[in-house]
């Protein structure tokens, strides 16, 4: 049996996709999509066979700390986390989940990822995979570039990002509304799963700096180990990722006041610095990887 997400899992996603509501066509009205717990049910079934002894939560007392800050203190709570796979998301609610005390599984539920349209509109089954959490959906501006490179009109440009305007408004608006509920908002600063050989795609994307402005505290989840690797041979289609069982774990880091944070990175560079607001994302991604090389060490040392 072919070792990819489709190969081994075929009839899972089949079964997924007839419990499946979420929107195939993502516009302003559709922006923000609850979980279907549904279909968590069968997303964990692919984590319990592909995670293995092991997988866990580093640092456990920082996820508990920012947790307090959002539930007894009333904090806007950010998690930035690295990217590899389709498995990431999941394995955040998993392993919370897992974790077994009530606090997490109390943070679990109320994370909402950002996450882009290609999510909903690649295919049916990647649709159905992706129902298992809840979202708010974007339109990133990677896709906008990709859509403006094209061979298309002046008219169908300006109508795609006009579309895009609207998307995203609507997703800032439902973003307030998750604070106000206490909800947790997590965002991967990438923008796209990191390729190995291709660094640019682990480089944090400007725009991770409004976030910045807008949320009160952040822990910077990274990642280490991957049970889902992207096909080199196809790496477009979600489906024919290759699943290599793996140890996973997530470590976060303190909780990090935004503001403090932003200040102090900004306050650190020249007058003449000609994008500062990438120069705080670009601090982050730096965090994230000296997060992720100690974890790996102490694996290697194993």
């Amino acid at each position: 049996m072919e070792n990819t997400l489709r190969g081994k899992y075929g009839s899972l996603f089949a079964e997924m996709t007839k419990i499946s509501h979420a929107a195939a066509k993502i516009d302003e009205t559709k922006v923000y999509e609850e979980a279907n717990l549904e279909s968590r049910k069968y997303m964990y079934k692919v984590l319990d066979e592909n995670f293995k002894s092991g997988s866990g939560l580093n640092n456990i007392e920082n996820f508990k700390r920012f947790y307090e800050s959002v539930v007894k203190e009333g904090k806007n709570g950010l998690i930035l986390m690295e990217h590899y796979s389709n498995l990431d998301l999941p394995a955040i609610l998993y392993l919370l989940e897992k974790q077994g005390e009530d606090w997490a599984k109390d943070f679990s539920s109320r994370i909402v990822a950002v996450a882009g349209m290609k999510l909903n509109e690649a295919s049916a089954g990647v649709r159905a995979f992706t129902e298992g959490f809840t979202r708010v959906v974007i339109y990133p501006t990677r896709s906008l570039n990709a859509a403006e490179d094209k061979l298309i009109s002046d008219e169908e440009k300006a109508a795609e990002e006009q579309k895009a305007r609207k998307i995203n408004f609507a997703a800032m608006r439902a973003m307030d509304s998750c604070k106000k509920r206490g909800q947790i908002i997590l965002v991967f600063p990438s923008g796209t799963r990191y390729r190995p050989g291709q660094p640019e795609t682990k480089r944090g994307l400007r725009e991770i700096d409004s976030y910045l402005r807008l949320f009160d505290n952040m822990i910077l989840v990274s990642i280490n180990g991957n049970a889902l690797k992207i096909n080199p041979n196809n790496p477009e289609d979600m489906l024919a990722d290759i699943l290599d069982p793996d140890v996973v774990t997530l470590t976060a880091s303190p909780v990090i006041k935004c503001k403090n944070f932003r200040d102090e990175v900004l306050s650190a560079l020249p007058d003449d610095e000609p994008d500062p607001k990438q120069k705080t994302v670009d601090r982050v991604m730096e965090i994230l990887e000296e997060q992720h090389e100690a974890v790996e060490k102490t694996r290697a040392a194993k």
